[in-house]
């Protein structure tokens, strides 16, 4: 019996490595095919074919070509929450948040997520995706604040504070946009770097000057 167990779990082992290797496929074949095509001129056969998987297979992993094409985003933004439950429960709130800020400004997470940002301010479908991701984010960080003793109490003031940390977030990131017209280096990544350190600062000291 045990052998057969173990060989069970060899075989899941197998199956969840294989599966997770056909996802960073799509995911690396979308990514590679929207810089030459643009948003507006992917399809799903496209990636499915440049993936070589079939059309089935890839609604087997994302509901469209979006949802394939933000997974970065959703994966920074989960580094960022994880970032948030790996903190002392006893930790002060506002400093915990402090450290989700500087994990999003991780340079190591960074790039993949910017080209995305940038490409979805041109295609509203990647828009709205992106935007269910910084949502899912935040209900993550509200649903584990509520854990916290005694910070269940007030469900206001959790979602005040994440919606604020998120949206400096994000302004930091238009921010860097708009200077940087979305070109990823090494050095733009440390301008998003700074900025997301400075709207820590702002947030830290009440947005006194």
């Amino acid at each position: 019996m045990s052998g057969s167990s173990g060989e069970v779990r060899s075989v899941q082992s197998g199956w969840e490595t294989n599966k997770a290797a056909t996802r960073t496929t799509i995911v690396k074949t979308a990514m590679d095919l929207v810089r030459v095509k643009g948003p507006a001129g992917l399809t799903v056969d496209d990636i499915a074919a440049g993936a070589g998987v079939s059309r089935r297979t890839f609604f087997n992993y994302f509901p469209s070509r979006e949802a394939a094409l933000v997974v970065s985003i959703e994966d920074f933004l989960d580094h960022a929450a994880d970032q948030f439950l790996s903190r002392p429960a006893q930790e002060p709130l506002l400093e915990s948040m402090y450290e989700v800020l500087i994990a999003l400004a991780d340079p190591i997470h960074l790039a993949a997520m910017t080209e995305v940002y940038g490409l979805a301010g041109t295609d509203a479908q990647m828009n709205r995706f992106q935007l269910q991701g910084w949502e899912s984010c935040a209900d993550r960080l509200i649903a584990a604040i509520s854990q916290r003793p005694g910070a269940g109490s007030d469900p206001l003031y959790a979602s005040a504070l994440v919606g604020s940390v998120l949206s400096s977030g994000k302004a930091a990131l238009a921010q860097w946009y708009s200077r940087t017209g979305g070109d990823v280096t090494e050095e733009s990544l440390q301008l998003l770097r700074q900025l997301l350190v400075d709207v820590v600062g702002y947030l830290r000291h009440g947005f006194t000057r």
